[in-house]
């Protein structure tokens, strides 16, 4: 089973949160400060952190991307009672895969954790070449035919995920909303648009066309392999 870090600095919250978990099967390790988040990650090396925004002794969400640099193969959540748009936004610029806004029930924490688990776990290899391109998606980056390395959001790394695996098929919009949104609030349409326009770019490094990512017009889109991988 995953092994959970929570950072919490609220201990009815917290210890709740760790019995919770506990009690249907994760591993949890619980840090009520920066400082012992640190040490806890190093530590436990958890494959999901739950991170409040508010913490005494710094921001939950510069100790986010303090964790990014150190590993990017574990699955963020913010945990928040603030509802700031823009707050929402830097979280998920961040790499987060969700942001839930307290209170909350524990029921819907675990059908969240539960959704976004099922997304990122395939059969998949965690590094897949097709010709000079490479995908890493444990890590949440590509490779260009130039040998950059680009970065990606959660969600861009799991539309690319779901048109990967279903290659040569046309995915609907609503097929994308459902698998790498869910439940959560719809983007707009123009939102996945930009999303697809990133991949592309990567995609369009490879002058021979080994992958190609097409606008299917008024449907959604299709990702095709030329060569294979």
């Amino acid at each position: 089973m995953n092994a959970i870090l929570i950072v919490e600095d609220e201990p009815n919250l917290g210890v709740t949160l760790n019995e919770y978990l506990a009690s249907i099967g994760y591993t949890c390790a619980l840090a009520t400060s920066v400082k012992e988040a640190k040490q806890s990650f190093e530590q436990m090396n958890p494959s999901i952190v739950l991170m409040d925004i508010g913490l005494p002794d710094g921001s939950g969400l510069d100790l986010a991307r303090e964790f990014r640099k150190i590993r990017k193969d574990f699955v963020l959540l913010f945990l928040s009672a603030l509802n700031d748009p823009e707050v929402r936004v830097e979280g998920l610029e961040i790499g987060a895969a969700d942001y839930i806004t307290k209170p909350f029930a524990l029921k819907e924490l675990t059908l969240r954790l539960k959704r976004i688990l099922e997304n990122s776990s395939t059969s998949l290899p965690d590094q897949i070449k097709i010709g000079p391109l490479q995908i890493l998606f444990s890590s949440y980056e590509v490779i260009d035919a130039n040998g950059e390395i680009i970065a990606l959001a959660q969600k861009e790394c799991a539309i690319l995920k779901l048109l990967y695996t279903k290659a040569s098929q046309v995915i609907t919009r609503e097929e994308i909303l459902n698998q790498v949104w869910g439940d959560d609030k719809f983007p707009s349409e123009r939102t996945i648009d930009n999303y697809i326009v990133k991949l592309r770019k990567w995609c369009e490094t490879d002058k021979q066309q080994n992958l190609t990512i097409q606008n299917v017009r008024g449907v959604g889109y299709k990702l095709t392999l030329s060569s294979g991988e």
